[in-house]
């Protein structure tokens, strides 16, 4: 999927920190892009809805949760 990003406006967490370290997302119409805040003219990741959906309630799960 090629989405056009001109424009996106990208969004990082509210938990980032101060530092803002983080990764930025931006809904791009058909599809999520998502990139490091620390290297915006960086490779950017892109995913359907339905793929955000699924990782969104996977970390709303703990399915993410380090073990130690």
């Amino acid at each position: 999927m090629t989405l056009d990003l001109n424009g996106a406006k990208w969004q990082k967490s509210s938990r980032s920190g101060a530092a803002g370290h983080c990764v930025e997302a931006a809904n791009a119409g058909e599809g999520i892009a998502v990139r490091d805040s620390k290297n915006p003219a960086g490779g950017v990741l892109i995913f359907t809805s339905a793929e955000w959906d699924a990782f969104l309630a996977g970390a709303k799960d703990g399915e993410f949760d380090r073990q130690g």
